[in-house]
């Protein structure tokens, strides 16, 4: 009796696969029980090392080469577990983008792909190198963020204290008078404009009596050591400074925080890589020289 192999990623799948069913040569690892085929990775280095960075790239044959691809395989896995998440979640492409088949490659790292506006270097730095490159080159990655983040909010303890509010300020006409007579009989046009400030500047006897009368009243005399104030103040119009960018900069970054754990979390069920592919920064693999 000839032996069913078990389908890769992007292909429908009658029954779960066991993991034994392709050969170790032919396999990177599993995704959800698939096998996810080595021809992705081969593929994927052969484009990188005929494209435009092919000289920044390590020897072949040395361990920072088989870092690379133990780097490629982790992006690679995470697209496919992307793919998987989405058509479990039943997802439709973001924002109108047109997605491609599941099995159909994405580009390389270090490819033309377009940018997307929304990863900045920060953000990649949040999101992981790893996870960086998978939301950069596959739409199923960005998919399943979005879906997965839309309803994180920001952490209170993100947010930053409320600064006190400021004294608002009023524009003000002000003039101080040395004859009560001439006090008296002052009008608007006879004082002199002091610009926006608050009232609390203003010698205490005129701003106490300007605070107990209407706003656009013609306040005074009102006698204090210096003489007789006349004042009139009316508060300054509110300026639209438009929304702060800075709530939309807290959500995004709590989105890449909870995506990135969310990641990990599925990755644990769901993911067994191929021994000798183990993550770049796995302390167990023979490469990794980034010891503590």
């Amino acid at each position: 009796m000839t032996e069913t192999p078990a389908p890769t990623i992007g292909t429908p799948a009658p029954t779960t696969p066991s993991p034994h069913e392709h050969s170790p040569s032919e396999t990177i690892g599993w995704v959800a029980g698939r096998p996810v085929p080595r021809e992705r990775l081969d593929r994927r280095l052969a484009d990188l090392r005929s494209g435009p960075l092919s000289s920044t790239l390590p020897r072949p044959g040395t361990s920072e080469d088989r870092q690379l691809a133990r780097w490629l395989t982790q992006v690679i896995l995470t697209e496919c577990l992307c793919e998987w998440a989405a058509t479990d979640l039943g997802l439709q492409s973001p924002g109108g983008e047109n997605l491609p088949p599941r099995h159909a490659p994405v580009p390389a790292s270090g490819a033309a792909i377009p940018e997307n506006p929304l990863l900045d270097p920060v953000a990649a730095v949040e999101l992981g190198s790893i996870n960086a490159a998978a939301y950069t080159g596959s739409p199923w990655v960005r998919a399943v963020f979005e879906h997965v983040t839309a309803a994180v909010t920001i952490p209170p303890e993100w947010r930053p204290r409320p600064a006190p509010e400021p004294e608002p300020r009023h524009l003000v006409r002000h003039r101080l008078f040395t004859d009560l007579a001439r006090a008296q009989g002052a009008s608007p046009a006879d004082l002199e404009p002091l610009g926006a400030v608050t009232l609390g500047s203003l010698p205490s006897a005129i701003a106490d009596a300007l605070r107990r009368h209407p706003d656009g009243t013609l306040v005074g005399p009102v006698e204090d050591a210096l003489g007789w104030h006349v004042a009139i103040a009316v508060p300054e119009p509110l300026r639209d400074r438009g929304p702060s960018g800075q709530e939309h900069d807290l959500l995004r970054a709590a989105r890449r925080k909870a995506f990135a754990r969310w990641l990990d979390d599925l990755r644990a069920k769901k993911v067994r890589l191929m021994p000798g592919l183990e993550h770049p920064g796995d302390p167990r693999q023979p490469d990794n020289h980034h010891k503590h």
